[in-house]
């Protein structure tokens, strides 16, 4: 379950893929699965090679991409790899808004 984002975040992630941007977006997070993880970045994209090539850079596998129908397809970034990747995207305000640490 998603919650701490407003609705024009979200709008702006969407226009962001929609101009075959990768966009990033963080948000406060629980699922059952990851108990101790917050937070959650999704770093979408429209076209799938090219996110896929984006997250080879940072050791991600193509199959990690959550594939959408709707085209706002995204890998969800938590823990460590979330942090590292927000720092190397040039995205401190994410790490502050959402005061993100190294575990």
């Amino acid at each position: 379950m998603a919650f701490g984002i407003k609705r024009v975040e979200i709008a702006e992630w969407k226009r962001k893929i929609d101009q075959g941007e990768i966009a990033f977006l963080t948000h406060y997070w629980l699922d059952d699965r990851f108990q101790h993880m917050k937070t959650v970045t999704k770093a979408g994209g429209k076209n799938l090679e090219d996110l896929a090539e984006w997250g080879r850079k940072y050791n991600l596998k193509k199959e990690w991409i959550h594939q959408r129908k709707d085209g706002y397809s995204h890998f969800d970034l938590i823990g460590d790899i979330q942090y590292e990747i927000l720092k190397k995207e040039g995205l401190e305000q994410h790490i502050n808004r959402f005061n993100l640490k190294r575990r």
